[in-house]
């Protein structure tokens, strides 16, 4: 009787997909760096206006296998003239397998990203101190939080585009 139970729990275990998560590859997948102010960028007081941006791109490269790329974009302005403009696509390979829906979405722009932005730091901090600037040190950034805006934003758009359930009745002058 314990042969039969071991065995009705190992098949029940098969088809249950177990949840998994693993990093296969971490690499720089694009750079650029540009000083289009040249010279004159390091004549002036160093107190930039830093604007970055940020986005993700997923591809998915076969089942459970997905490419994630952090794309960053610094841009860096004193007196509205660009000092200096850097770009880094940090890429990473990663498995995951067992999960769909919103918990896929979530692992895919939560974990994948919090991983990949410290290597993304580190390459613009690297580049810029090359370039004959200081490096940045971006603060860490909250990607459940920016996770959780998206939702919310997509909820709220998807319900004002939603048809009323009532027509309006029409405004007569």
């Amino acid at each position: 009787m314990t042969d039969e139970t071991t065995q009705v729990a190992e098949a029940q275990e098969q088809q249950v997909p177990q949840a998994g998560f693993a990093i296969q590859k971490i690499y720089l997948k694009d750079i650029s760096f540009e000083t289009p102010s040249g010279l004159e960028a390091f004549t002036k007081a160093w107190k930039p206006n830093v604007q970055q941006d940020l986005n993700i791109q997923v591809t998915p490269v076969e089942e459970g296998l997905f490419e994630v790329l952090l794309l960053l974009t610094i841009t860096a302005r004193i007196d509205n003239k660009v000092v200096f403009l850097v770009e880094v696509k940090q890429g990473g390979l990663f498995v995951i397998n067992g999960l769909d829906g919103i918990q896929l979405s979530h692992a895919i722009n939560t974990l994948c990203p919090q991983i990949l932005f410290p290597y993304a730091r580190e390459t613009i901090d690297s580049l810029l101190t090359r370039g004959g600037f200081p490096p940045l040190m971006l603060a860490p950034i909250n990607f459940d939080a920016v996770f959780a805006q998206a939702v919310m934003q997509a909820q709220q758009q998807a319900e004002a585009n939603k048809p009323s359930a009532a027509p309006a009745e029409p405004v007569l002058n």
